[in-house]
């Protein structure tokens, strides 16, 4: 009930591009956002997505909670992975349409899984460095498996808990120009991965986090980001929320329908 409620309130209070006096934004939302052109690469992650939904064999899946805690483990197959646990074929173009429109040269994703959010960033930038993070070894297999066969060769899978790697890996200075957070859907690790990458981040960022307002905990998590004093742009597409850290800009909050 908590997210129809959610949805009847992100409906009411959503606008389109007509609704948006930003240029930065604006531009966004009605050359990428409402995009309607038929890129071939739509193919592609048609393809991959196909062979993921008729592909039938299983494999032991592990999620893990805090410090590599394993808490649950069990037996699925790669169909029902990818038709339960994937990115939707509109949720995948539309991520393509925005790596196609921003063309970062760095990516993080945070959450693999089969890899079907990862083809469409490697879509959209074809020359761009992408890192993905999985916790489920199983899992990371089958999708560099995926990769190889479409062809896609600028994404380097790390299997490893999420935590534990941003807080070793931020010791060095890195820039992301993208940022997918796909991984533990809860307002502890969002907001925990949100301080930890914040030392990343340029005038020219983009943060997408996914599944904002899937419980409570969600959007309080993702309040507290809006309301961050690093943070200026923020646009909610009820799926998703997008973060912008542009100095220029005046602290804006959009819902867009998208």
């Amino acid at each position: 009930m908590t997210i129809l409620k959610s949805y009847l309130k992100f409906l009411y209070n959503s606008k389109n591009e007509h609704g948006v006096h930003s240029p930065f934004v604006f531009s966004l939302v009605s050359k990428c956002f409402y995009d309607k052109k038929k890129y071939p690469e739509y193919s592609i992650l048609k393809y991959y997505r196909n062979s993921l939904l008729q592909n039938k064999n299983t494999i032991e899946v592990t999620d893990f909670g805090a410090g590599s805690r394993v808490f649950k483990s069990n037996t699925r197959a790669i169909n029902q992975i990818a038709k339960n646990a994937g990115i939707s074929r509109k949720r995948a173009e539309l991520l393509f349409r925005i790596v196609n429109y921003f063309q970062p040269e760095t990516i993080l994703e945070i959450g693999t899984s089969l890899g079907l959010a990862t083809s469409a960033m490697s879509l959209g930038n074809k020359k761009a460095k992408i890192i993905s993070l999985e916790g489920c070894p199983n899992t990371i297999n089958q999708c560099q498996w995926q990769l190889q066969k479409f062809n896609i060769n600028n994404v380097e899978c790390i299997n490893t808990e999420f935590s534990s790697h941003l807080k070793t890996y931020n010791l060095q200075p890195t820039t992301y120009n993208l940022i997918y957070f796909d991984g533990n859907h809860s307002k502890k690790a969002t907001l925990e991965y949100f301080e930890l990458l914040l030392p990343t981040i340029t005038n020219d960022s983009v943060w997408i986090f996914d599944d904002i307002h899937w419980s409570k905990d969600m959007e309080e998590a993702w309040e507290i980001i809006k309301n961050h004093s690093k943070v200026t742009v923020t646009i909610d597409t009820f799926q998703w929320g997008i973060v912008f850290f542009r100095s220029e800009q005046k602290k804006e909050h959009f819902v867009i329908r998208a």
